[in-house]
């Protein structure tokens, strides 16, 4: 155990989150995303697992240590809805509730239609995938600088 540290953190999490560098982004999944396929082509080539957290869960968890970037148009991304790009899911309002808390002075969140967001996935250092059940629970987050 550390101190200050979230018991919910997994080594594998916080040993992928201190090896990231500015610029570099987390895709953080939902229970039904292809989430070792994508992650083969990553940094990190083994999916994340955060069992038992939704994604508001998992992004709390992860942006508790890892600041996000204020100098890029969007700090996190929300997967779209097809063919509805401007729904806001369930699991949009919750994760972006926890990213506003988070977001420094600059930092703008936006969204990524679906396919995008697949190909994107595929140049995130890691894949991070959570037991979010709600459909288009997916994300993509950031990392920034430590000031």
């Amino acid at each position: 155990m550390l101190l200050g540290i979230d018991a919910r953190m997994t080594p594998d999490l916080l040993f992928c989150l201190a090896r990231m560098g500015h610029g570099d982004e987390i895709a953080l999944v939902d229970s039904n995303y292809p989430a070792a396929s994508t992650a083969a082509h990553c940094v990190s080539p083994e999916p994340i697992q955060l069992s038992g957290l939704d994604a508001a869960e998992a992004a709390d968890l992860i942006t508790s240590v890892m600041p996000l970037d204020p100098f890029v148009a969007h700090c996190a991304l929300r997967m779209e809805v097809d063919k509805q790009p401007d729904e806001v899911t369930e699991a949009h309002h919750a994760v972006w509730a926890v990213i506003e808390e988070r977001m420094p002075e600059g930092a703008g969140k936006g969204s990524i239609e679906r396919q995008a967001y697949y190909a994107h996935a595929r140049t995130c250092f890691a894949v991070v995938q959570c037991s979010e059940a709600r459909a288009f629970g997916c994300f993509i987050l950031r990392k920034g600088v430590v000031f």
